[in-house]
């Protein structure tokens, strides 16, 4: 039977939970997160971000609305570091950089990435590959906040994440899509969360590999700054 989640971390202001691949964070056909974790941590909580359906990892649910407040004004000013880490057996365009457009509807409830950049997905990423192991990992920083971004990111570089079908990844167990690490600072104290993925077969295979040795504390690599990027091109 799928646990929906586990508590990670349990704080006056919020907790943090490890979300299973395939539960819903809103309501839908039954219980999602929120109405799940509240019942269970018997307590009112309230949603500050999300995740797919089909994403693991570390999700943030506040424990009051105040708190609620002030960590949706951290992420939707971009000021919670967050990191994504996905698989693909497909062969990238590039192996890191920049990943940058418009995003538009597409099929099937998918999305595509434009050329445009009025109000853009940005998302930089750096991958590796392995001698013994059929896929390669990518860790995917986004620097904003858009609907199926890393996914719709990865696809334009030709490296879908494995299982990810509406974006023609190859068929797997699961959508290799884990929300690996957090950093922010609330109330003048710094937070942040690693949490290496334990579902999936290829996940396991990656964390027995020790392949995530060189990226334990993600928010420490050299990560260019997209804001003062930007201004610069000005």
């Amino acid at each position: 039977m799928l646990v929906p989640f586990t508590l990670i971390d349990e704080q006056p202001d919020f907790v943090v939970l490890n979300k299973a691949a395939g539960v819903s964070f809103h309501s839908e056909d039954g219980a999602g997160l929120v109405v799940l974790a509240a019942k269970q941590l018997g307590y009112p909580l309230f949603s500050v971000h999300r995740l797919d359906k089909v994403t693991s990892g570390l999700i943030i649910l506040a424990r009051s609305s105040k708190a609620a407040a002030e960590l949706t004004q951290l992420f939707s000013t971009h000021q919670v570091q967050k990191f994504y880490l996905a698989l693909s057996v497909a062969k990238p365009t590039k192996k890191q950089g920049w990943v940058k457009g418009d995003m538009a509807p597409a099929r099937r409830g998918a999305w595509k990435l434009l050329t445009s950049q009025h109000n853009p997905a940005v998302s930089y990423f750096v991958s590796q590959g392995f001698a013994d192991l059929p896929f390669r990992a990518f860790l995917i920083k986004p620097f904003s906040g858009k609907t199926h971004q890393v996914r719709v990111a990865l696809k334009s570089i030709g490296a879908a994440i494995l299982g990810d079908e509406l974006y023609q990844g190859s068929t797997s167990d699961r959508v290799y899509l884990h929300a690996y690490a957090l950093h922010f600072n609330l109330s003048g104290k710094v937070f942040h969360y690693v949490l290496p993925p334990d579902q999936g077969q290829f996940f396991q295979q990656l964390c027995q590999y020790n392949a995530l040795a060189q990226w334990t504390t993600p928010w420490q690599l050299n990560w260019p700054g997209y804001k003062l990027q930007q201004r610069a091109n000005e």
